[in-house]
């Protein structure tokens, strides 16, 4: 079974730092993308920034220059590097990965999500 499990989240001042994580474990051959969303109350669950399995980024208008993927194939891990947060960036954000768990079959994976809160 696949799981995704994150960590990193909590209350920080405006203009602060934070760092997530996302480990993957279980059985799987390969992970292909892997993706930060979040959803503030009330709100869709937005795409925050993508990474392919080579490396290739992707961000959403909100937090280009601020927020920063990253990934470690070798530990399953992929990391969201957040600076000068905001008060709007305040959401529970969650981890997205499409893992291949055979040579035939891949599946859309989530995390549980995490809480970070902005104050101001």
């Amino acid at each position: 079974q696949v799981q995704l499990v994150e960590s990193g989240g909590g209350l920080v001042q405006a203009g602060g730092s934070l760092r997530l994580s996302c480990a993957a474990s279980g059985t799987f051959f390969n992970i292909n993308a892997m993706a930060w969303y979040r959803q503030a109350p009330g709100k869709q669950r937005d795409l925050v920034a993508s990474i392919t399995g080579g490396g290739r980024t992707n961000y959403g208008d909100s937090v280009k220059g601020r927020f920063t993927i990253s990934r470690d194939n070798a530990k399953n891990t992929v990391y969201l590097q957040m600076n000068n947060l905001r008060p709007e960036d305040t959401a529970v954000y969650y981890c997205n990965a499409q893992i291949m768990t055979t040579l035939l079959r891949s599946g859309n994976y989530w995390g549980q999500g995490t809480q970070v809160t902005v104050s101001s």
